[in-house]
């Protein structure tokens, strides 16, 4: 985040260690999925949103005044993005947003939602990537209907449905140009991606210190089981597919601008 609005002004490579360390340490996927929505989130809001903008909106979340989320998945389309169904329509000062979107993750406690939706029929496009616009607005609950999804796992992290119909979206919360959303989208994206592998790593190296300790505590025949060359080379060889992929999540790091 820029050092104008509050933020540290460092890079995917310190947010992939930080995020790894956090999952190794003992708050895996659930612990790291309820931070990282913030850091990846609103790379399309740095480069592509005025300068109004933000600062309207990065000091504020920069600052832990403000939470968002991150609406892009549907029902119907799950991770199809192009064929995405919500659709909002302009209005004078402002967009009419009418569809639903699921697996929303902290949805409940958000402020803000970065949310992608259809501008243009699919049917009226040139390319399907062409006439998807990006917003970031305040999560009006008067207006849209959140509602938790149950789910066996993940539970410290909320996930839900939202629908809405007639949600009325001020014209100065679009990002960019109208029709050109999901160019703008795909910074925050592939920021994701390269965080969630950083916190699947975490969790394999924290599987593994639990595995070479208990190799080190467990006695059978007298000694502890680590001293076999079985159990050795099975943790060896996870030992080092772990450092190859955590090197290979690192240089990803440098396509991800």
């Amino acid at each position: 985040m820029p050092h104008e609005f509050g933020g540290s002004e460092l890079g995917i490579s310190e947010a992939t260690v930080m995020m790894q360390t956090i999952s190794e340490s003992g708050g895996g996927m659930t612990g790291a999925s309820s931070i990282h929505m913030n850091i990846f989130g609103l790379e399309p809001v740095i480069k592509f949103g005025s300068q109004d903008q933000k600062k309207r909106w990065l000091t504020p979340l920069i600052a832990g005044k403000e939470r968002a989320c991150f609406g892009v998945t549907e029902p119907n389309t799950g991770l199809d993005t192009l064929k995405l169904q919500s659709f909002a329509k302009r209005n004078g000062d402002h967009y009419l947003l009418s569809g639903s979107k699921i697996w929303i993750s902290t949805a409940q406690s958000a402020d803000k939602i970065l949310i992608l939706v259809r501008t243009t029929p699919l049917d009226q496009v040139a390319k399907p990537s062409h006439g998807l616009s990006l917003f970031y607005t305040d999560m009006d609950r008067a207006q849209v209907q959140v509602t938790e999804i149950d789910k066996m796992g993940r539970g410290a992290v909320d996930s839900n449905i939202l629908l809405f119909d007639g949600w009325k979206v001020p014209a100065e919360d679009l990002i960019g140009e109208e029709g050109s959303g999901f160019k703008m989208i795909m910074p925050g994206m592939n920021a994701e991606r390269v965080l969630v592998a950083s916190e699947a790593l975490g969790l394999g190296f924290a599987a593994l210190r639990r595995a070479a300790l208990y190799a080190q505590e467990r006695v059978v025949f007298g000694r502890p089981i680590g001293k076999n060359q079985g159990i050795q080379h099975q943790l060896a060889d996870s030992w080092m597919k772990l450092e190859a992929a955590r090197l290979d999540d690192l240089s990803s790091c440098k396509n991800v601008r």
